[in-house]
């Protein structure tokens, strides 16, 4: 049995994050063994975080990469249990690495990402319950978003509570320093009205016909000749509240999100792809 020595001990605790004494308890166990008294911690860390899974996460951060060309980046959201641990080393350490994470390996969504291999040890998901493990509360991976635009530029918005955020990828061939100032713009207007698609086609005709069905509801003691032009009308405010370049622009709302962008970048510029990510909600 190797000597079990307090730097030993200190050093297992850097490296897992563990407790003093659990860490001397791991080297013991493992007869001085470094790599062996690790991987016991790591198995202990995974089933003391199973235990964890299931409460609820009300509180949490959302974080944003941006790669150094402004042609691609990401947007992660992790979820905890109390505004405490979200504030802690660990838990914004864990998010940053994440972020940077999804913008190089491109995960498609949630699962995707905690199947992904992670630091040559193990996967996000290991990685995520040995954060769970040291810091005591549920966390969960709430969302992954990456964008790329080689036509464009990527660019996210974080708000100051640090509990949503957006990212959008616009088509462009304007130069950096405009579409950056917008796209920062679009970002927020994201935020604060939380569109629910970038086309028409993306409200399902089962909704659309719901609506529908209320407007006829709504008008049917108008003259019969006035009332499909009255429901078009209110079908057109329907997809105006909802669809990101139909919306009044967050900074003058005579113009919608599509005219505030070609105004500022020119005929042709689009928005190729936009999430909105929250916390807590």
């Amino acid at each position: 049995m190797s000597e079990i020595t307090a730097q030993l001990v200190r050093d297992l605790r850097e490296k897992s994050g563990a407790g003093m004494m659990d860490c001397k308890k791991a080297l013991t166990a493992t007869g001085g063994d470094f790599e062996a008294a690790f991987d016991h911690l790591r198995k202990s860390g995974l089933k003391a975080a199973d235990k964890r899974l299931g409460r609820a996460t009300g509180e949490g951060r959302v974080s944003a990469v941006i790669a150094d060309d402004g042609r691609s980046g990401s947007m992660v959201a992790l979820s905890c249990e109390t505004d405490f641990v979200a504030r802690t080393t660990d838990f914004e350490a864990f998010l940053g690495d994440l972020g940077a994470h999804v913008l190089e390996h491109r995960p498609g969504d949630v699962p995707a990402a905690l199947g992904q291999p992670w630091k040559g040890e193990g996967t996000v998901e290991d990685a995520l319950k040995l954060t769970i493990s040291k810091l005591g509360e549920n966390i969960l991976v709430s969302a992954v978003e990456r964008f790329e635009n080689p036509a464009g530029y990527v660019v996210a918005y974080v708000h100051h509570d640090l509990k949503k955020g957006a990212i959008v990828s616009v088509t462009t061939d304007a130069g950096v320093a405009a579409a950056e100032a917008v796209l920062r713009d679009l970002c927020m207007h994201i935020v604060v009205y939380s569109p629910e698609g970038l086309s028409r086609d993306e409200i399902s005709a089962r909704e659309i016909e719901r609506e529908k069905d209320i407007y006829r509801e709504e008008v049917k003691a108008k003259p019969e000749e006035i009332q499909d032009k009255i429901i078009a009308g209110k079908l057109e405010k329907f997809f105006a509240a909802r669809i990101v370049t139909e919306q009044p622009w967050v900074k003058d709302d005579k113009l919608t999100v599509q005219k505030a962008l070609e105004n500022a970048l020119g005929t042709g510029a689009r928005i190729a792809g936009f999430a909105r990510v929250e916390v807590g909600a």
